[in-house]
């Protein structure tokens, strides 16, 4: 992984000591084999695939063997019963909603993962199949995760109570939290995991969807923090850095994001938009915004999107040439040339919801909850090169690791 380059003075850090791996350590890693977890939402499980592009599927995973248990204890309690009622009737379309992000241990044993409707973290045995740990979030929903580089700490957005956990991701002991803006979601360590960016999307389940009136969305920004003190160390609001970008009429709730390797530039989706926007972190500006396609016959009444998403899915080639954009509610997928912002072929795709990177590098990964399956797109051609059926609405799609003769288990 290439060093960060400096962005602000704000952000400047010194350079992180190296150290080697223990023989133990080292012996665990060659017993493992890099693969794809994909979060199927509403069932609640993962399937697990190949890190490449040809997507091959090795196994699937139970991820709520608790659901008996996490179920009578939330129609025991009113108030949790209520918000979990809640979750599926707005958020949820419908569904309950188990699986949002997943990622796995250093040594490759358990897969942890946010479960909404449960408003927890737990780790999942991949041998046994059983919750190794579990962490209950404050308030009463889990949100979107984030691993530290060098995979030890993982922090989740708790979005009813406006917090941020950071745990151990071997023991789920809290390391430290934080509090942000209206419905924390996205999270990203940067800086070699010194720094964790939180954007708060605030709230998208009403039906106050008209520009003039996004200002009912809530309290939205990024926070930064430092991951050794969980102090703030900034907060963005892009309401008046858009405003002075000349889009006014663009939500400041800032969704999916990725930064340029040297993390000196951030794009990122907002709610609404069929596009993206750029902002780099050195003079704390929007500098450019792409608008992409519009299809046809997606309607433009804003209260029929899904959680006030029009593009909800975004990754960046590992050379940082190059970025994936799902464009969820126009069916399609696309790869947009960084230096130009030009897009490439629309890709068909229903509802595609994430976006991510195989493990080489050479393609996107998008996850098309609209027809329970993952597809990946080169980088270089922007066609798509393979697709294969999943479980129940994918939604996150993680790089993870698994013993190398794991074949899933049904636990």
């Amino acid at each position: 992984m290439p060093k960060p380059r400096r962005t602000a003075l704000w952000l400047t850090v010194a350079a992180l000591a190296t150290t080697m791996l223990p023989p133990a350590a080292a012996s665990t890693a060659a017993e493992t084999k890099p693969v794809l977890f994909v979060g199927n939402n509403w069932e609640g499980t993962a399937d697990v695939v190949a890190p490449t592009a040809d997507l091959t599927k090795s196994g699937r995973i139970n991820l709520i063997p608790d659901k008996d248990q996490r179920l009578a204890e939330i129609y025991a309690d009113p108030i949790r019963l209520g918000y979990f009622l809640g979750i599926r009737a707005s958020v949820g379309e419908g569904h309950d909603q188990y699986v949002d992000d997943l990622y796995t241990t250093p040594d490759g044993n358990s897969v942890v993962v946010s479960r909404p409707s449960f408003a927890d973290v737990v780790s999942v045995s991949l041998s046994t199949g059983q919750v190794g740990w579990r962490f209950p979030v404050s308030g009463y929903r889990a949100d979107h995760m984030a691993v530290s580089p060098d995979g030890e700490r993982v922090a989740v957005s708790a979005s009813t109570s406006n917090t941020v956990h950071v745990l151990d991701i071997r023991t789920g002991q809290q390391l430290g939290s934080y509090t942000t803006g209206d419905k924390p979601h996205e999270n990203t360590f940067t800086n070699g995991g010194r720094y964790l960016w939180t954007s708060s999307i605030g709230e998208v389940n009403t039906a106050l969807d008209e520009p003039w009136l996004d200002w009912t969305k809530g309290d939205r920004k990024l926070t930064i923090v430092d991951t050794t003190t969980f102090q703030k160390v900034k907060e963005i609001d892009m309401r008046p850095r858009l405003d002075a970008a000349g889009r006014k009429d663009l939500s400041d709730s800032v969704r999916p994001v990725a930064f340029t390797p040297d993390e000196s530039k951030l794009y990122f989706q907002v709610s609404f938009f069929n596009g993206l926007i750029e902002y780099d972190v050195a003079t704390d500006k929007i500098t450019r915004i792409k608008t992409l396609p519009k299809n046809p016959a997606t309607t433009e009444d804003r209260t029929k999107w899904v959680n006030d998403s029009r593009h909800h899915g975004l990754s960046m080639s590992p050379d940082g040439q190059k970025l994936c954009v799902a464009g969820t509610m126009d069916d399609y997928a696309t790869i947009v040339d960084r230096a130009t912002l030009q897009e490439g072929p629309l890709v068909t795709a229903a509802k595609p919801y994430w976006a991510t990177v195989t493990g080489d590098g050479s393609a996107c990964v998008i996850s098309e909850s609209g027809s329970d399956r993952v597809t990946s797109i080169s980088f270089s051609t922007g066609q798509k090169i393979a697709s294969v059926l999943v479980g129940d609405h994918p939604q996150r799609v993680r790089l993870g690791k698994v013993p190398t003769n794991w074949t899933g288990t049904s636990s």
